[in-house]
């Protein structure tokens, strides 16, 4: 089985990943593809929570979303490296629910990993809308994982 992980640059996309890696067997998974969607003509940048401190001062400084993606991925790589199969990475361009689903049709993916909840404009949005869609036009089933709740007072 193919699996499809998709990050977003933030740290709540490599707890997916990293959950995920926890219970699958990696005898099963035949390959892995990390995956970064970069939005063209974006007005807010690509989150950059996973990258060392210097690269993510490299990737604000020259303003490349691109950049920022690619080095998502990478850690994701390597947080999964050794672990099992092959993993590829992969930045796209487009809708980032769109482009997730392509990438899982194109890959003949039998699971595909995303988060949620963590980049929303409201806390209301309890799925996440790009999760959320993922979850419903997927050709294949979806692990949405959700970080855990903040406490209130």
């Amino acid at each position: 089985m193919h699996v499809v992980i998709a990050t977003d640059g933030s740290r709540q996309s490599l707890a997916a990943a990293r959950h995920f890696q926890s219970f699958a067997d990696p005898a099963k998974v035949t390959g892995v593809t990390v995956v970064a969607v970069i939005r063209p003509l974006a007005a807010v940048a690509f989150a950059d929570e996973l990258s060392p401190a210097d690269r993510r001062a490299a990737n604000a400084e020259t303003g490349s979303f691109r950049d920022a993606a690619k080095s998502a991925v990478d850690v994701i790589a390597d947080a999964l490296k050794g672990w099992g199969p092959k993993v590829r990475t992969k930045v796209r361009s487009g809708s980032p629910a769109s482009e997730i689903i392509k990438e899982a049709a194109q890959t003949d993916a039998g699971l595909v990993v995303v988060s949620a909840g963590n980049r929303g404009l409201t806390e209301t949005v309890l799925v996440g809308s790009t999760a959320q869609r993922v979850q419903h036009y997927a050709p294949c089933p979806v692990l949405v994982v959700r970080g855990r709740a903040r406490r209130t007072r």
